[in-house]
């Protein structure tokens, strides 16, 4: 057994196809139009968004007679008229490690709008579990005694199981490990740190940002999302540039100006 803390990583975002955003440009007839985007995620939300009124620039739209040139003020009237089915094109990729079960099954509730890769514990061996502690757990000297020693006789057993069925014996089929490897799972702690792929569009973290940081979330995915939140505002300006962040129970709290876009 051994302590973790909840790591998360950006590994992927959505790239802009430069030679084909360029041809729609030339097709248009406004080939030198540029945006001041920080990222291809909100420069590709800011041209999805222009297409759908013609409001790349004065003229193309008899109706429209001035534009939000800057992509801060268009990707911020697109929050505030909560024109979100915009905002869904990009999308990012987030890597969850030494995240617990309890974490998982929280997170995968959040559907719309999302892809979930999970480790998958009919492969993996659980030879050494990763545990990481609640505050109210971490506060008491006797519960954390108590946590240490369930996770030290469960990850034994996994252990004896392992040696009982043999399974390090050379020539056991690997269909054979996987079915008695899902077997052994049934008797793993919830808590067991495991990893999780988790990739969203801009409007689904939005939204997950705004209901995982609440106070009165679980505690492990607001620790989480504190750190997603950190991220997304840093790399993503404009895009979640109107959250506020304060900090309630000792973990952040992000409220968006506008919410549920």
């Amino acid at each position: 057994m051994h302590k973790v803390e909840p790591q998360v990583f950006l590994i992927g975002e959505t790239r802009i196809i430069e030679e084909g955003l360029q041809a729609y440009l030339d097709y248009l007839g406004i080939p030198d139009w540029v945006s001041d985007a920080p990222t291809d995620s909100e420069k590709i939300i800011e041209v999805m968004g222009r297409l759908c009124y013609r409001s790349f620039q004065p003229g193309m739209n008899r109706n429209i007679t001035k534009i939000r040139e800057r992509n801060s003020d268009y990707l911020a009237n697109i929050l505030n008229v909560k024109h979100g089915s915009v905002i869904e094109h990009p999308v990012t990729n987030f890597i969850f490690t030494d995240v617990s079960r309890v974490f998982t099954h929280e997170l995968v509730r959040h559907r719309a709008g999302v892809a979930i890769s999970q480790e998958s514990l009919r492969f993996v061996r659980l030879e050494d579990l990763g545990q990481w502690l609640p505050a109210v757990i971490r506060e008491s000297p006797e519960a954390i005694e108590i946590f240490g020693t369930t996770f030290r006789h469960l990850e034994g057993l996994q252990i004896k199981l392992a040696e009982l069925f043999r399974l390090d014996d050379e020539g056991v089929p690997f269909t054979v490990k996987k079915e008695i490897t899902s077997a052994m799972r049934r008797i793993a702690p919830i808590g067991l740190a495991t990893t999780i792929g988790w990739s969203a569009n801009p409007r689904a973290l939005r939204w997950t940002l705004e209901m995982r940081t609440h106070p009165t979330a679980e505690e492990e995915i607001r620790l989480v999302f504190g750190k997603v939140g950190e991220i997304v505002r840093r790399r993503y300006p404009h895009l979640f540039g109107d959250f506020e962040v304060t900090t309630e129970k000792g973990l952040p709290w992000y409220q968006p100006k506008n919410s549920k876009v």
